[in-house]
């Protein structure tokens, strides 16, 4: 959901305070979540135009995953989404297939995209978390003492991945910039207002989703 996660922060308070939520869904499909990792806060690159308001991606084509969400997402927007494997996306943006994709900093950077796009704007829109597992079957088949010397240095790894990602951030954004790429910040309460229909669609449409939100939005303020 677009900025349903605030800060980093509030991120350490999604892991503290609702990790057997995530582990116990994650467990009827058979995996076990051992740590919570990040990807981190997603942004947009693009070749047609700065982006400050979402009005600004009309008719732009833009390159998001797969995932349903995300597509209806940019489409209330005014984006044009266009689903695309990542190692497709700079031969795309390079060749005009496309006119820009949203990725956090380290994919935008490792990927190259400063390369073929003119401007990245900071609009923080989506948090892409990460999560280290292994199979239920798996899990279940360690001793208690693997398990607890396992889990510890996941969770230890969990803290380790907030901290550089926190750093990456800030270290990324200058080398992108001196590839020639133009940054600006967006105007992210405009973007928070338009993305109140995605909300309700979800909270609609998803069994439980409006009360994970709730779960998850109270968790901002300590509430």
């Amino acid at each position: 959901m677009p900025y349903l996660i605030k800060d980093r922060d509030h991120m350490r308070k999604v892991r503290e305070g609702m990790r057997d939520t995530f582990v116990g869904a994650a467990s009827d499909k058979g995996y076990q979540i051992l740590g919570f990792w990040e990807n981190g806060f997603r942004h947009i690159t693009n070749n047609v135009r700065p982006i400050n308001v979402p009005a600004d991606l009309e008719g732009i084509k833009l390159r998001t995953p797969k995932g349903e969400w995300r597509v209806k997402m940019f489409q209330s927007y005014g984006a044009n989404p266009t689903p695309m494997s990542f190692s497709e996306v700079f031969t795309a943006l390079k060749t005009g297939v496309i006119d820009g994709q949203e990725n956090p900093l380290a994919q935008i950077y490792s990927g190259k995209f400063q390369e073929v796009q003119k401007y990245l704007s900071m609009t923080g829109h989506v948090y892409s978390p990460a999560f280290l597992a292994t199979s239920s079957r798996n899990w279940d088949g360690w001793s208690d003492e693997v398990k607890t010397a396992v889990q510890d240095c996941a969770t230890k790894a969990s803290d380790f991945a907030y901290e550089t990602s926190a750093q990456m951030d800030n270290d990324l954004v200058s080398k992108i910039e001196a590839a020639g790429t133009v940054m600006n910040e967006a105007d992210k309460q405009a973007f928070i207002d338009a993305s109140k229909p995605i909300y309700e669609e979800f909270g609609t449409q998803v069994e439980g989703g409006q009360k994970l939100i709730d779960d998850i939005q109270a968790l901002a303020t300590g509430a």
